[in-house]
Formats: structure tokens, C-alpha cells, sequence
């Protein structure tokens, strides 16, 4: 068990514990029993880890793993890790999957691996990254998680093992210590190998592992005298006597590989294995390892030592001719030099050499003197980029240099950088810049390489990166495009760091000072948007002013026109402007293109001309740009926040239009993928919001509590504005918790917030109308005021949903006639609009009015449309309360049928065609032989079914088996 290559050969003593458990993962993996036999069950995977310390034998168990397992028909995918290889980013990766990839034609492979090629074959060392923005590490995870998914069903059943686990790099083990668990739902036998004391945090679940195992890790005991005792006869001869074998397991405290090397010595010197030379083992053993190992290995002269410590620098899979380099000798005395060291048992291999342990190898690495260290470094540095192997071979070992104000090891640090950050390891990167920043560079080049540190930080460390942006800007910058370059990015982590009023004074500082005029137009629009989400904004009509001057004079020529006539457009909708305008600006800003993932920029302004058209009534325009930003996202491979903010704000889409339960999957889907992200970002309080919005509105009121606690949803709110607004959400769920005093309270806040700033449309943040309810118990007149309020600011939007739900706030707080003639009026509009679940709340309550006044058939009407339109929304709590009501009224509610809540009937598709056809109400009417209002209805049931509004019936239309009977 000592020497790599002959381990797999041994008799593996004492681990029957360890091979049962393999054996029986194999099994089920390979669907065959012990005795060759067939399994009934579904073979799937596991995940087997095994834990010791250096020595115990972890390499040699793996390799009669991967001996078992090929000898079962298995594939097997193998890595290790090493100790000099730990800060190469993807090593562990490229090492298990780049054989089963690089073979492959660039075509197949890009057929093979599809939109995912891009994300994941710079980390895997396939392909040059692209010029385009990195993928997020989520998304690079997910890619990677793909590939080996892929592989693994593709080429059941598969083994992956991973030995010396606690020295993979970090990209490559977070990878496999979040994909490892899924293991068992694959065809895939995950092994590890690791040292306990030396696991890195972020591999935390190799320690409690599921399934098999007992819920942990196999720990590897030392062996027993008596194992001890059968591998030394085995090595030496039966002739080995009892004392001998005991002083032998004294000696290397049972363990295998030092065993093993003692009994190499022990034939060595010619040594008779009995009691009278037993004495002499505790020398031989001290040679083996330490000081030991490094005395044997300096007798075999200085250009061995050299060329050893030249291996030790180089880590594993070293090239003979390149360690030869390093260690600046002749391919004859490089090979002679390796030979004695196959001789001596340190290294093992012919064209690729790796020493023989681990254990070896540190200690031959530790015992080179620390000056003669930095300079091999250095000179493996400068072998590997004229190798060929590029600037990011080189980096590791800069890093192990001293700083000496080396141009060259300057721009081979930024070149590594930009290679590692692109392929989607921006830890990597960020180590290898401000390694690069203590060389240091060149005076004209330290602004260059503060603001590549800064941008590497960006999405993990946001504190540090405005600390080096900012550094950055007070370096003498003679390239203006850079100076710029800097303050975009510095205007952007402040923003996204919630600190968006130092991201408008960082922009309004340099617009002045700006020379070129389109520069510091783009100045201007990036400050107009982080102003945008500031929910203190002291001068919010002023801006709207110039900001509204400004897009009417742009005609959006380019990315930066069209953003500042986007912002307009957003502009217009919360201040409440007739919808109309609101939506030409936004029209204007899509004319030319409006990408979600543009390199540089954010995706903001997207994001708010796609909500433009929700609020205003077009969720089905809405939606299509949604999907085109999804579908940028993950084809950049963002899948961290960037997908949260897509899917939640889909569902917020989805929520509006009243399909509650595909709200509910979306939000959460977002959630999940924010929770990746971290807590308290941004994600979190969008996806929370909109999590307890849709809650209320099925009728989980308690569920949604429990978010609000769960999260922490409450004071303090974001400085930054998010949709809906946070504190007008969480009024409404005191609300609906029946503590109408403190969501008030809450609401009124919310109020004096937004008023200063012009933000009064109710359709955008209903404040005002939760409001008035909460001030109904106490103050009704009150109420009723601050729900006409709200009623005339809907009118000036004029969408048919804020007017029609602003009339149903003014009916609940008011009295007598008039609330009849509110709920009417609200329903007459929302049956024009896309809000259904605000239609059936509306049918709801008129129903209940009606019949409360006497007019009981036209009551049973409402009710029941109600009950219908609150079924096909998943509104289950208003489900279950209209049913209430129909049973206080004496009705029995009807059974809905599949063709009435799933598909057109033959009116609804007839009145559909025509309007799709551009037909009036007046002339579907006259068509169809009913009246206007019956058409306003039949469209109405055609929006919420249909899944699109007015603009998207053409489409929708086109002949479909589910939508024809």
C-alpha cells in the first residue's frame, strides 16, 4: 500500500467494512446483486466518503473501487487533488470531464452541449471564453451540474471518484459538494477521499452525507498488529517472526503506507526480519518520511535534489522535459536523475511523472530552502507560458514570487485574471490582480488594474470593490474611455450595494467634467436610472422635468437614447400619467432593440419598460419581453440573480392577470434561485413581496405570516424602491391579519414617502386603497376620501384594472346606494381588462351587495360568475367564500365544467376571431345577434383563458387541439 502504482495490486488488509459498503454501491448502481444476479429494483446512485489521515490507505481503496467498478461494466470518471494545483481554477473539473469532451469536433460538441458550450467550456478548458459578460458562479454551476448529468445517464452506470479531496480547487469542489447529494437520483457512484482535518469549509457536506453510510463518512482506522503482521510476511516472507511484525506495527502505528515503505527499506539494506533486527526499524521508519525522506533523497546527489524539487513545484502530471527546465538541466542528467528517484521510490510514471504519495511530495516540497523556492517559481512560471500552456499555468506559481516590480509578471497576472474571470472564476482572478497590484504595476497601469480587482469583486465583495473603483479614480488616468469604464462600474456595485443616493452623486460629480458628449449623455441616463429606485429622492418632480424634456428630444438612435426614453416611460407610470404616454415611450424604446444582457449595462431599464406594460394593462407584451430577458440570462449563464429577478417578476405578471398558481410556481422559483444568491439582496425582497402578495390572494393568510417571519419582511425596508413596494405589502398583510390600527399606520408611511416624489398612481402601489380600508374601522369618512383619491389618480391612468379596482376599494368603504353603483362600475371595467382576480372580487362583492338589497337573481348572476372567474384564478380563499355566500342565499354553486374554465367555447372563439380581426364591440355585437355588454364579457373570458390580452389574439389564435371542440 505504499507505492501508488503497486496499491491497486495489494491485499487491501482490514478494509472488508469499506469494500462491503463499495460493493454494495455498485450493486445498486449496476441493478446486479453480489451473486450476479438480477435486482427487481431501479438501480440508482450514491455517495460513498472516505475519511483518514495521510497514509491510511483513502488512495489505495479508491483504486480497487475504480478496479471493481470498471470490472462491472461501470465508466469511470477520476481526479485528484493536489496540493500545489489547489488555486487553478476548474483543475478537479477539467481533470473528470475534459477526457470525455476533448475528443469531440468542435461542431459535435457544440451540437453536444448546446447553449451550455459557452458558459462551461472555458472552465473545462474546451474553448476560448467569449467577448461577452462571465457566467454568474450559479450559472456556471448549473452548466457544469449538466455535463456530468448528461454524462451519467448518457453512459450508465458511471463511478466518479475524487481522491485527495481536501486539496481540489475551490471552484471545482463547491461544484461537487453541492452536485454530490443528487447523486443517488442518478445512475452515478460518487466516491471522495479527503483528509477531515484539512476539508475546506465550503465542502462542508462530504461530512454528512445522505443515504448510505450511516448518514457520515467511513472514517479508515489504523490497521491491528495483526494486519500489520500479514503485510509484512506478504512483503518479506513468512519467515517474518512475531516480534519483528509487532515492533513493526509499533513503529508506523499501523499505518499502510509507511508500512509498506518500511518493508521497501527493510529489503533495501538486507535486513533479516526477526527479532534480533527489530531494533533497527525505528531508524529505517524515521527515513521514510520528515527529515528521513529528505536525507535518503540527498544522498542521491544535487542534480536528483534539484530536479525533485523541481517536481515538488510543479505539482502532479509533471512532463519530464518541463521539470528539466525548471530545474535547468540537460534531458540526459533530467533523466538519469529521474531514474534514481523511481529507484528511491519518491516518483513513479515514465512520460508523466507524480511522486509516489502525497506525503512525499510535501515533504520534498517543505524541505526546499525558502529563496530556492521563489525561484523555482519563478522559473516554472516562465517554462510553462514557453510551453505554451498560457498565463494562467504561470499564475499559481507568481503567486509563490516576491514582488519586484516586474512588468512582465504584471500583465501575465492581468492576462491570467481576465482568462479566469471569464471562464467564471472571479475568486481566482481576484487573487491573481492583487497579486499583480503588490508587484506593483507600472504608474499608468495602476488605475487599469484597480478597476479589473474591482470588477472581479463585483458580485461577491461589494464593500471592496467600491474601495478599489475608488482608488482606482484617484490614480493619474491619462485613457478617458477608462476613467469612464470606472465610474459606470463604480455608479453600478454602489447601487446594487443599496447606496444608490452615492451612485447619483458619483455620476452627477463626473457628468460636468465630461468632455464627450455621448459619454456623459450615457452619464446622465445612468444616473436618471439609479435615481429611479431611490425611495429618497428629495427631488423627484424636478427630475421627471428634465428627464421628460430630454426623451423628447432623443429619437433613441442608440442603447443609451433608448434607456433615457425607457426611464420616461417608467417615469410616466409612476407619477400616474394617462397610460397612452406611458406606453408611446415605451414603444419608442423597444423600436431599435433593448437587450437584457447588453455587455457593460444593466438590465434595470429593461426590466422597467417591460413592467410599463403590465401596469398599463398589455400583460401579454409584458410577458413576451420577460421571456426574451429569461432567455438572455441563461444563455449569458446568469442564473443567480439575475434569473430571480426574471422569474419573480414574471410571476408578478402572472399575478396581475390572476393566474395565482403559476404566480405562486414562478415566485418561488425565484426565491429558490435568490436564496442561492445570499439573504437580504435585493432577489429577496422582490421575491418575498410578490410571495406574500399572491399568498393573500389565494387565501393564505397564515402562509404568508409565516414568509414575512421567515424573512424577516418588515422595518427596516430597502433604501432602494422594489416592486411592489415593500412597506405597502407588508400594510396590506397587517391588514389582512386583522391589525387594521397598525397597517394604518404603516400604509399612511408608505404614503408620506411616496407623495413628496410624485409617485401616485395606484395602480403601481395601491397604498391609498389599503389604506382607506384600514381606515374604515376608525375613520370612514376619512376613508372614503382617500379612496376617491385614488379613484380620480386611476382615472388619469385610465387602465379599465386601477380604475375598476380603485371602484371596488371606494364601494367596500362606503355605504348606502352608492356601493352598488362603485361595484358595477368596477366590474363594467375589469371585465375590460386583464385582472381577473380582481374581476372575480369584484363579481364577488356586487353578488353580495345585490342580494343584500333584494335584488336576488340578478345577485345568483354575479355570485356565480364569480365563483367561476375565482376557480380559474386558484383564488381558493375567495372560492370558498363565495360558496359561503351562495349557501346563505340558498344557491347551490354550480359544477364547473373542463370546457368552461380550460377551453373556447364556439361564441367566445367567434367573438375572439373578430376582434383579433380588428372588429369593433358594436360590430361583434351586430355579428353575433347580443348586446355590447354580453361582447365585453365573452372577450373578457377569452383574456384570462387565452393567456394574453387584445394585442396577442392573432397569435393566440392560430389552430391549436387544446383550444377547438
Amino acid at each position: 500500500m505504499g507505492q501508488r502504482g503497486a496499491r491497486g495490486s495489494r491485499t487491501l488488509f482490514e478494509r472488508e467494512h469499506e469494500l462491503a459498503a463499495v460493493d454494495e454501491a455498485l450493486a445498486e448502481l449496476t441493478g446486479l446483486r453480489a451473486d450476479g444476479g438480477e435486482r427487481s429494483d431501479r438501480p440508482r446512485g450514491a455517495l460513498l466518503a472516505f475519511a483518514g489521515r495521510a497514509g491510511i490507505g483513502k488512495t489505495s481503496l479508491l483504486a480497487e473501487t475504480r478496479r471493481r467498478a470498471a470490472a462491472q461494466g461501470c465508466m469511470v470518471l477520476s481526479a485528484r487533488g493536489g496540493d500545489q494545483e489547489q488555486r487553478v481554477a476548474f483543475h478537479v473539473a477539467r481533470q473528470l470531464l475534459q477526457p470525455q469532451l476533448a475528443a469531440f469536433p468542435e461542431s459535435d460538441l457544440r451540437a453536444s452541449l448546446g447553449s451550455w458550450y459557452d458558459i462551461v467550456g472555458p472552465a473545462l478548458g474546451l474553448c476560448a471564453p467569449t467577448g461577452g459578460a462571465p457566467p454568474d458562479q450559479q450559472g456556471l454551476r448549473d452548466g457544469l451540474d449538466w455535463v456530468l448529468t448528461h454524462l451519467a445517464v448518457r453512459h450508465a452506470p458511471m463511478v466518479l471518484a475524487l481522491d485527495d479531496a481536501h486539496w481540489a480547487d475551490p471552484e471545482s469542489l463547491g461544484w461537487l459538494a453541492a452536485f454530490a447529494p443528487r447523486s443517488e437520483q442518478l445512475p452515478l457512484l460518487v466516491v471522495v477521499a479527503y483528509r477531515p482535518e484539512e476539508l475546506p469549509d465550503h465542502a462542508e457536506s462530504f461530512r454528512g452525507l445522505p443515504g448510505r453510510a450511516g448518514g457520515r463518512p467511513i472514517d479508515l482506522e489504523p490497521l491491528s498488529a495483526g494486519a500489520v503482521a500479514r503485510l509484512v510476511r506478504e512483503a518479506l516472507g513468512g519467515h517474518a517472526d512475531d516480534a519483528f511484525c509487532r515492533e513493526c506495527w509499533a513503529v508506523t502505528a499501523g499505518n499502510p503506507f509507511e508500512t509498506v515503505e518500511l518493508m521497501a527499506k527493510v529489503r533495501d539494506r538486507g535486513l533479516t526480519p526477526t527479532e534480533t533486527g527489530a531494533h533497527l526499524l525505528r531508524d529505517l521508519a524515521a527515513a521514510v518520511k520528515g527529515s528521513g525522506l529528505i536525507a535518503r533523497l540527498e544522498r542521491l546527489g544535487t542534480s536528483t535534489v534539484r530536479f525533485a524539487w523541481a517536481c515538488a513545484v510543479l505539482g502532479t502530471e509533471i512532463h519530464p522535459l518541463l521539470a528539466a527546465a525548471v530545474a535547468g538541466l540537460g534531458h540526459e542528467e533530467a533523466a538519469d536523475a529521474a531514474d534514481a528517484l523511481r529507484g528511491a521510490r519518491i516518483l513513479t510514471g515514465e512520460d508523466r511523472l507524480e511522486f509516489v504519495h502525497p506525503l512525499i511530495a510535501t515533504a520534498v516540497y517543505r524541505a526546499i530552502p525558502p529563496g530556492v523556492r521563489v525561484a523555482l517559481h519563478g522559473q516554472a512560471a516562465w517554462s510553462v507560458v514557453n510551453d505554451g500552456q498560457g498565463a494562467s499555468a504561470a499564475a499559481r506559481h507568481l503567486l509563490e514570487t516576491h514582488p519586484e516590480g516586474d512588468t512582465w509578471v504584471v500583465q501575465q497576472l492581468r492576462a491570467a485574471a481576465e482568462e479566469t474571470l471569464r471562464a467564471g472564476a472571479p475568486d481566482a482572478a481576484r487573487t491573481y490582480l492583487a497579486r499583480a497590484l503588490r508587484e506593483p504595476p507600472p504608474d499608468e497601469d495602476r488605475a487599469a488594474v484597480l478597476y479589473e480587482l474591482g470588477s472581479a469583486s463585483l458580485l461577491t465583495e461589494p464593500a471592496t470593490t467600491v474601495n478599489h473603483l475608488r482608488a482606482a479614480l484617484a490614480e493619474p488616468i491619462a485613457d478617458p474611455g477608462l476613467r469612464h469604464k470606472i465610474v459606470y462600474r463604480l455608479g453600478q456595485v454602489l447601487a446594487h450595494s443599496d447606496r444608490l443616493t452615492e451612485a447619483s452623486d458619483t455620476l452627477a460629480r463626473e457628468v460636468p467634467v465630461t468632455e464627450d458628449a455621448r459619454v456623459r449623455l450615457r452619464m446622465v441616463a445612468e444616473q436618471f436610472m439609479w435615481d429611479a429606485f431611490r425611495a429618497d429622492e428629495p427631488d423627484h418632480p424636478s427630475r421627471s422635468r428634465r428627464l421628460s424634456r430630454l426623451a423628447d428630444r432623443l429619437a433613441g438612435r442608440d442603447l443609451t437614447e433608448r434607456y433615457i426614453i425607457g426611464l420616461r416611460a417608467w417615469d410616466g407610470v409612476l407619477r400616474g400619467e394617462p397610460a397612452h404616454v406611458a406606453l408611446q415611450h415605451a414603444e419608442r424604446a423597444l423600436a431599435s432593440g433593448l437587450g437584457w444582457a447588453e455587455p457593460d449595462r444593466g438590465f434595470e431599464v429593461p426590466v422597467l419598460v417591460a413592467l410599463a406594460f403590465m401596469y398599463a394593462d398589455r400583460p401579454g407584451r409584458a410577458e413576451e419581453l420577460f421571456a426574451a430577458g429569461i432567455a438572455d440570462f441563461e444563455r449569458q449563464g446568469w442564473r443567480g440573480a439575475h434569473l430571480s429577478f426574471g422569474y419573480t417578476l414574471l410571476a408578478y405578471v402572472r399575478y396581475r392577470r390572476g393566474r395565482l398558481a403559476e404566480a405562486e410556481d414562478f415566485v418561488r422559483a425565484g426565491l429558490r434561485l435568490a436564496e442561492r444568491v445570499g439573504p437580504g439582496t435585493p432577489a429577496h425582497w422582490y421575491a418575498v413581496g410578490i410571495l406574500i402578495e399572491v399568498l393573500l390572494a389565494r387565501g393564505r393568510t397564515s402562509e404568508a405570516a409565516q414568509i414575512a417571519d421567515d424573512y424577516r419582511f418588515g422595518e427596516p425596508f430597502p433604501a432602494a424602491v422594489v416592486f411592489p413596494d415593500a412597506q405597502t405589502v407588508h400594510g396590506e398583510l397587517l391588514l389582512a391579519r386583522g391589525r387594521a390600527k397598525d397597517a394604518a399606520a404603516e400604509l399612511a408611511a408608505a404614503g408620506r414617502r411616496l407623495e413628496p416624489r410624485g409617485m401616485r398612481n395606484p395602480a403601481w402601489c395601491p397604498w391609498q386603497l389599503h389604506l382607506a380600508r384600514a381606515e374604515s374601522h376608525d375613520a370612514p369618512e376619512r376613508a372614503v376620501a382617500t379612496a376617491l383619491e385614488a379613484v380620480a389618480r386611476a382615472r388619469r391612468f385610465g387602465t379599465p384594472s386601477a380604475v375598476g379596482q380603485a371602484l371596488h376599494t371606494a364601494a367596500e368603504v362606503s355605504s348606502g346606494s352608492v356601493r352598488v353603483k362603485y361595484l358595477e362600475e368596477a366590474v363594467a371595467h375589469l371585465e375590460c381588462s386583464p385582472a381577473a382576480y380582481e374581476l372575480a372580487r369584484a363579481l364577488v362583492a356586487l353578488g353580495t351587495e345585490l342580494r343584500r338589497t333584494g335584488r336576488p337573481k340578478e345577485a345568483a348572476e354575479h355570485l356565480y360568475r364569480g365563483l367561476e372567474t375565482a376557480v380559474q384564478c386558484g383564488a381558493d380563499g375567495l372560492v370558498e367564500a363565495t360558496r359561503d355566500e351562495l349557501a346563505a342565499a340558498g344557491l347551490r354553486p354550480r359544477r364547473l365544467h373542463s370546457t368552461e374554465t380550460d377551453t373556447l367555447t364556439t361564441r367566445e372563439r367567434f367573438a375572439a376571431t373578430l376582434a383579433a380581426e380588428g372588429r369593433t364591440q358594436t360590430e361583434i355585437a351586430q355579428e353575433l345577434h347580443i348586446d355590447e355588454q354580453t361582447v365585453v364579457r365573452l372577450l373578457s373570458a377569452v383574456y384570462r383563458k387565452m393567456g394574453t390580452d387584445h394585442t396577442g389574439l392573432a397569435v393566440a389564435l392560430k389552430p391549436r387541439s387544446d383550444t377547438t371542440h
